[in-house]
């Protein structure tokens, strides 16, 4: 796989897992799925980093979307 795709299925599995911690919080049930979001979304990011040479700079990060929605939509 690209590490683009890590980086981006990363990026989005940690922003689904803020609404789902902030919803079990507020109801006062343990984050169990919100927490396994997060652990997946931080491999996949680590994965990410270390195996693109060089690594992500912040400026990167819209340039890999975008080469991710072109490679799905191909």
């Amino acid at each position: 796989m690209n590490t683009d795709l890590y980086l981006v299925i990363g990026i989005v599995l940690g922003a689904l897992a803020v609404p789902s911690m902030l919803s079990a919080f507020s109801e006062g049930r343990a984050p169990r799925i919100g927490a396994i979001l997060v652990l997946i979304s931080g491999t996949l990011l680590v994965l990410a980093i270390s195996q693109k040479p060089g690594g992500y700079e912040l400026a990167d990060i819209p340039q890999a979307f975008y080469r991710v929605i072109g490679q799905v939509l191909n």
